[in-house]
C-alpha cells in the first residue's frame, strides 16, 4: 500500500507539468501528421504509413526518460527523497514506485500515434496490438535511463541530457524516417549497436505479421532495457545508502 501511495503520488506529479506531458504527447503526433502530408505529396517508402508509425511510436517513448529522470532529480534536489529515506519504503519499492506511472504514459502515448495513423490509412488488426507490445522493452529501457540519469544529475542536466541528446540520439539513429544504410558506414554501424533502430524494426516486421523477423531485433532491445534498469537500481541503492 505504501509504494502504491508513493506511485499515486508520482503519477500525479508528472501530469502536474501540463507543458512537458502536452509536448511529449503531441510532438510526435505532429511529426506523424507532416510526414504523411510529405508522403501524399513526394511519395517515399519511409513514409509509408506502416513504415512510419512503429518509428514515431518509439521516438515518443523517449519522453518517458525526461519524465522520469526530471522527477527523481526534482525530488533529490527539494530533499524529498532524503526525507522519504527515513520512511520504512524499501529501495525496491522506490523504483518500483517511480516506474509503474511511467508504463499508463508509455501506453498512451503509442497508443495515440497508432490511432492517429488509422486515420491516415493504416489498417485496424490484430498486428497492430502485436506492435505496440514488441516496443515494450525500449519503453522499459527509456524508463530505466530517466531512473539513471535522475539519480545522477540535477533537473537542468536531466532536461539537457534525456529532452536534448537522447531525443536526438534516438531520432537520427532509429531509422524512423531515413534508412540507416543511406549513410553507411561509421553511421550504420552505430545505428545497429544502439537499441532504436532494432526496436523500430521488431515493431515494423510485428505490424506486417513477419514474426520470425521480429526476435533477431528483439533480444538486442531486450538486453539494453535488462542493462539500462539493472543500472539504475544499482545507482539509486548507491544513492540511498549514501544519503
Amino acid at each position: 500500500m505504501r509504494m502504491l501511495a508513493f506511485a499515486s503520488r508520482n503519477y500525479k506529479e508528472m501530469t502536474r507539468d501540463k507543458v512537458n506531458l502536452l509536448f511529449g504527447l503531441a510532438f510526435p503526433l505532429v511529426l506523424i501528421l507532416m510526414l504523411s502530408l510529405i508522403q501524399s505529396n513526394i511519395p517515399n517508402e519511409m513514409f509509408q504509413i506502416d513504415m512510419l508509425t512503429p518509428g514515431i511510436a518509439m521516438f515518443g517513448l523517449s519522453f518517458t526518460s525526461l519524465f522520469s529522470g526530471m522527477l527523481i532529480a526534482s525530488d533529490r534536489q527539494s530533499s524529498f527523497l532524503m526525507r522519504l529515506f527515513t520512511t520504512p519504503l524499501t529501495s525496491q519499492q522506490f523504483i518500483t514506485g517511480y516506474t509503474l506511472p511511467l508504463f499508463p504514459l508509455a501506453l498512451i502515448q503509442m497508443s495515440l500515434c497508432y490511432v492517429a495513423a488509422f486515420f491516415l490509412g493504416l489498417s485496424i488488426s490484430l498486428e497492430v496490438l502485436f506492435s505496440i507490445l514488441v516496443l515494450i522493452p525500449i519503453a522499459v529501457f527509456f524508463i530505466g535511463i530517466g531512473l539513471l540519469t535522475g539519480s545522477i544529475f540535477t533537473d537542468k542536466q536531466v532536461g539537457g541530457v534525456c529532452g536534448a541528446l537522447l531525443t536526438n540520439v534516438s531520432a537520427w539513429f532509429s531509422g524512423a524516417w531515413f534508412d540507416v544504410s543511406l549513410v553507411g558506414g561509421w553511421f550504420e554501424s552505430i545505428a545497429h549497436a544502439l537499441p532504436f533502430v532494432h526496436a523500430v524494426e521488431a515493431s515494423r516486421a510485428a505490424l506486417a505479421g513477419n514474426g520470425s523477423d521480429v526476435f533477431p531485433h528483439l533480444w538486442w532491445v531486450i538486453l539494453y532495457a535488462v542493462v539500462a534498469i539493472a543500472l539504475a537500481i544499482y545507482v539509486f541503492n548507491k544513492k540511498m545508502k549514501i544519503a
